[in-house]
């Protein structure tokens, strides 16, 4: 390891290249995945706030341990041999789709203190899945150096996919 990358100001180079070299669509896809596990939430049992929220949550990491297993061992895998560095490469990568989770399940959990019963938590926990869909499209847009009118195309686009996903669940009655 470098000096620069043991001093603070060193480790925070380091973090500010990383995110500037962050993919975010893995945001926008674990969103709608979100999305998708709360339409999906119909029958809950006994605890059902605890249940969507582990739900959520443990759907964007076995989706995550998916991806970075397809980046591992699809076509990375004929290039090199997997190694540690590029093992942890991959899975920061592919983290935003278990980051995307987290806003819906947290929605999720303080739906109480909202008044909101069950259903009110399912619909929230569906609305701030499509802001943080759109969230992730804008942001993985400005990061590729996107015009703003390109970055407005891209959110209007996710907030389309956003209100299909809840046409769904007006249609399904869930």
């Amino acid at each position: 390891m470098s000096r620069t990358t043991t001093t603070p100001a060193g480790r925070r180079k380091l973090r500010a290249e990383r995110r500037a070299g962050a993919d975010y669509t893995g945001g926008v896809y674990g969103s709608m995945l979100a999305s998708s596990v709360v339409i999906g939430a119909g029958s809950l049992g006994q605890f059902p706030r605890i249940e969507l929220v582990l739900l959520l949550l443990l759907t964007g990491v076995v989706f995550w341990i998916a991806h970075v297993h397809a980046q591992l061992f699809g076509a990375r895998l004929a290039r090199q041999a997997p190694d540690r560095r590029l093992v942890l490469h991959v899975c920061r990568d592919e983290w935003p789709i278990v980051k995307a989770a987290v806003p819906p399940a947290v929605a999720v959990a303080v739906s109480p203190l909202l008044g909101l019963d069950v259903r009110g938590a399912l619909w929230l926990a569906l609305c701030v899945a499509v802001v943080g869909q759109i969230g992730w499209s804008v942001a993985a847009a400005r990061r590729a150096g996107a015009s703003p009118r390109l970055m407005a195309v891209t959110a209007s686009v996710n907030l389309f996919l956003g209100l299909l996903i809840i046409a769904f669940k007006i249609v399904l009655k869930h």
